[in-house]
Formats: C-alpha cells, structure tokens, sequence
C-alpha cells in the first residue's frame, strides 16, 4: 500500500457521504437554478421544449438513433415488454443477482421470469447459464422471448456472447443499463445494444436526475411510437384516443432541464470515476478480491464492490460504521431466493455463484467528487479492519 494512506482512527472525523449528490450540486451550481427557472417561467411542466432536448442529446450521447425518456427505469423496462406484447407463456431471462426491478416487471406483463446465474468476475449473467435457462423454460412450456442483461454496478454484459445465444433461440434484447448507462463494450456505449435498452435517472444512479427519471433507448424505428403510446395512457391519435393499454409513464421537464446540465459533465464524472476506482484497487488488492472489468468494456462505478470470504463483510461494514465510513450491501439475497420471486423458474444448478456473491460482496463510499484524503480514510479504515 502507498505510504501516504494514514491508518490511523478516523473516529473522531465527520461521516463520509456514500454517495456525494451535494458536491455535485455545488459543482453545477446556478446552472440548476437557472434551468429550474426557465421552466417555472414557461410553465410547460409536461412535455416541455427540455424532454425533447435531452431525448436528442442522450440519443447523441449513447449512439442510439432515439431516446425516450420516461418517469422511471423500472417504467422504462416495463413499457418496452409492454411494446413488444410480452405476455403470459413468454419467458423473460434475468440475473438473479441484481436490483428487483430486472424481474419485477415480468409479472405485470403476465410472463414469467426465469433466472440465470452470473460470473463471479464480472457479476454479470453467465451465458452458459443462460443456455441452460432457456432448455428449463422450454421444459416447463413456457416460450422464451427475452433476455435482460444487467449492466451491473456500472459495468457491460458480455454482449457478444448474449447476442449469439439470442440470434441463435429468436430472443429479444433489452439490456438494463440502470447502472451502466455512460459505460462501453468493444468502444460503443451502452444504450446502443440489444433490440432496446432502459436505464434509470434515480438520484443515486451516475447520471441521476433530482427525483425519479429513466429512458428507453432503440434503433428500431417502428417501435418508437408504440412506446410513445404506452408512456401516454395507450393514446392513439390524441389522449382521448387509447389503442393500446399504457401507462403514466413521461419525464417531468423540470427532471429534464436538470439533467441536460448534468449531462454535460457526465463524460467528466465518469473519468474521475475511473481514478478512484483504480486508486482502491491498487490500495486494497491484497486484503480482498477487488471487482474486475472485462477488457473489452469500460464502467461507470455506478458501484465500488469488494468480495470478501463469507462472514467476514458484516463485521468489516460495522467496524467501517464506526469510522464514520458507510458501506451498503448489493445484495443479501439474490433475486431467486426472495420471497416474491423464489417459486419462479432458474437454471437447473440452483445459481450457486449468485448465492455465494450475496454473502461475500460489500461496496465502498464512490463518487466522482471523493477526494484523495477522504479515499485514504476509507482505505486506512478498510485496512485496519481487515488486520492489515
């Protein structure tokens, strides 16, 4: 380790923010204010001038040919199966190891999700375990129809190895990049994958808006209104006309000037993103399993996750706590062994590396505004807890 990392107690310091919204907001400053006020003067709070602009500008950003933004990314997620007439005896192939919403919104369409282990690496869905998921599905009637890989943590599924099993079984593809969205696999940026994409604006997430926000992203022209008209109620020629079942699904404008202006500085993020990552994992390779990025991607740390022998992270997450050093935990339980969702299908090997991820992984304070001394407490802190 560096010699510059202190090791000594931290206890006496104030807490370390796990996420730093704040010193973002003080970046961008009256550019939000400015922003907010221009829709409080125009007063087009749905639907305004700024949906369509940050539409066209995340388009550009992601290479995508379209972008539609949405009043969440679990909507986003849910008005693409809705798009595509996803319905019951379809199966939708998940992770299991992953943030509910994957698969929560199987069910609101009638289908069923069928889980599917990931690699310990990478967290993200193991395409072997997908080809045995998708012969359970069809052992148990159902017709596969989707795949969903996760952008887990801010890092690329392996979208080569995913694509060539769903060319191969006729399945779609809608990549959740909620975490990954600013990231690249083989230089192309999320977003610009599968038949569509979604991903979520939630405050926390890299590119986050001040409230709820998310956006589906295609290059199929045709399905572009179909979503559109999902987001708005099923309208067809006009909002008292509805073709279709839908939703209230749009972006608010004010979430939408507030994102153009953190989307300019959205590439930058990421960057510092990248700096800190790699200062923790050349700091602290030797007292744990630090996470690895596959190098045909790149990530956007929408997390900084550790893995540690079982048993060991809740005492290192206590000790860290009071060091004023908070940690979080994704996840205890992995999406097949929750209540709601452990009588639906899984690869036939009972997903033993997702079981095993959701009693060994913990993840560090990340951000693009933490600091070399405050990174140096939370490394120093980690150290001491792991004896080292």
């Amino acid at each position: 380790m560096n010699s510059h990392v202190k090791t000594e107690s931290a206890a006496n310091l104030a807490p370390i923010p796990f996420i730093d919204v704040a010193s973002q907001r003080a970046r961008l400053g009256s550019r939000i204010d400015d922003a907010v006020a221009r829709v409080l003067d125009h007063c087009r709070f749905v639907n305004g001038p700024e949906v369509q602009e940050l539409e066209e500008k995340l388009a550009a950003f992601a290479g995508a040919k379209h972008a539609i933004s949405c009043s969440s990314g679990t909507d986003a997620l849910a008005m693409i199966l809705m798009a595509w007439g996803v319905k019951a005896g379809d199966a939708v192939f998940c992770p299991a190891f992953t943030f509910c919403a994957t698969a929560e919104v199987v069910p609101w369409v009638g289908a069923t999700p069928v889980f599917v282990d990931v690699l310990p690496d990478t967290f993200n869905m193991d395409p072997a375990s997908l080809e045995a998921a998708i012969e359970v599905a069809k052992r148990n009637g159902l017709t596969p129809r989707v795949v969903v890989p996760v952008d887990l943590f801010g890092q690329p599924a392996d979208m080569d190895a995913i694509d060539a099993i769903a060319e191969a079984h006729g399945l779609k593809v809608l990549c959740d990049t909620a975490q990954g969205f600013g990231a690249t696999w083989n230089g192309r940026r999320t977003g610009s994958f599968g038949d569509a994409s979604a991903t979520s604006f939630f405050p926390a997430k890299p590119l986050g808006c001040f409230g709820d926000g998310g956006a589906v992203f295609t290059n199929d022209d045709d399905l572009v209104p179909v979503l559109k008209s999902v987001r708005e109620h099923g309208q067809g020629v006009d909002k008292y006309q509805n073709v279709r079942i839908g939703m209230t699904g749009r972006l608010d404008t004010i979430q939408a000037a507030i994102l153009l202006e953190k989307l300019s500085i959205f590439d930058d993020e990421i960057a510092a993103r990248q700096k800190v990552a790699e200062r923790y994992n050349e700091a602290l390779k030797d007292v744990c399993i630090v996470p690895a990025v596959d190098p045909r991607a790149t990530s956007t740390w929408a997390q900084y996750t550790i893995r540690l022998p079982e048993g060991v992270r809740d005492g290192l997450g206590a000790a860290l706590q009071k060091d004023g050093v908070p940690t979080a935990v994704y996840y205890r339980l992995s999406m097949h062994q929750q209540p709601a969702y452990k009588h639906y299908p899984s690869a036939g090997n009972g997903l033993p590396v997702c079981e095993r991820l959701s009693g060994e992984v913990i993840s560090l304070p990340m951000h693009a505004y933490i600091d070399a001394p405050t990174q140096d407490r939370v490394i120093a802190a980690v150290r001491r807890a792991l004896g080292k």
